[in-house]
């Protein structure tokens, strides 16, 4: 069971941008991962590979302070919001809930809920200007 200490110190790597650095520190071997519905990927190696595949394939990756976190014993729930920008320079709002199971201060287990469909570009907000007198 992870201590309260140990989970900010997960969600403070995350937020830092070390996202690969995150699996290799506090993930198990053999820990997996599973988004949505698909297939879980297995072995912290291949998460790792998987991270910095994903990271390469992005421009930039902001990720916000965590909105919100739980502990229940070895259950850990965070809500996550990444700013994405692709190659082209496009960024896109993510905002998901991993629910992870921890094995005494590691990973054991995450899953990733999110509706791909809200993942929209964000729209950069341009001052307007008034005519004089207006």
């Amino acid at each position: 069971m992870p201590d309260r200490s140990r989970v900010l110190s997960f969600i403070d790597t995350v937020v830092s941008g070390a996202h690969v650095e995150a699996i290799a520190g506090f993930y198990h071997e053999d820990a997996s991962m599973r988004e949505n519905t698909r297939e879980p990927r297995r072995g912290r190696a291949a998460l790792i590979a998987h991270e910095a595949a994903a990271l390469a394939r992005m421009a930039k990756i902001h990720t916000h302070p965590a909105g919100t976190f739980l502990i229940d014993g070895d259950q850990v729930v965070v809500q996550w919001t990444f700013d994405i920008t692709d190659q082209q320079g496009v960024t896109r709002r993510m905002e998901e809930l991993s629910l992870q199971r921890w094995r005494g201060d590691r990973i054991a287990e995450e899953r990733f809920y999110y509706d791909p469909a809200s993942i929209l570009p964000i729209t950069p907000v341009t001052p307007t200007t008034h005519p004089a007198g207006a």
